[in-house]
């Protein structure tokens, strides 16, 4: 990978971090259902709980994104199997999913933080960064 896009990603990563006090995650490049790269910065018990439980297949984040293209605010989906009940109980606040598919290769991001929900031109923002991400990455197998 380019000098370049190791730096552009490391910047738009650094900058999330700013944004996302409580963490996020980039699925890039989904193929069925596993991502190509898995990116997460949520607090380790929860990573761990969502993991050992096997949640993916009943996360109406993940259900959402593979379905569709676009932002989704957390508190907008149906949760019948608690699974973003738990995320709150791990502090995982005001969260926002991004989808995008390009090239024929989608990606699924997800974002929290303690402040305020994001704004409308915070969430197109995330959305913007989704897509930069996932065309950086295109072609590689990690970060």
């Amino acid at each position: 990978m380019e000098t370049a896009n190791r730096k552009e990603i490391a910047s738009l990563l650094e900058d999330l971090g700013q944004t996302c006090d409580t963490g996020f995650a980039f699925a890039l490049h989904i193929r069925f259902t596993r991502p190509n790269i898995l990116y997460r910065t949520y607090p380790e018990p929860w990573i761990d709980e969502y993991s050992e439980k096997g949640m993916m297949m009943d996360d109406p984040v993940v259900l959402w994104g593979l379905q569709h293209v676009g932002i989704v605010r957390w508190d907008d989906l149906d949760d019948p199997k608690g699974v973003l009940k738990g995320a709150k109980s791990h502090g995982l606040y005001n969260g926002l999913t991004c989808a995008v598919l390009e090239n024929g290769s989608r990606s699924i991001s997800g974002f929290t933080r303690s402040s305020a929900p994001f704004s409308e031109d915070e969430a197109q923002d995330l959305l913007e960064k989704t897509r930069r991400l996932h065309n950086l990455t295109a072609g590689l197998s990690d970060l």
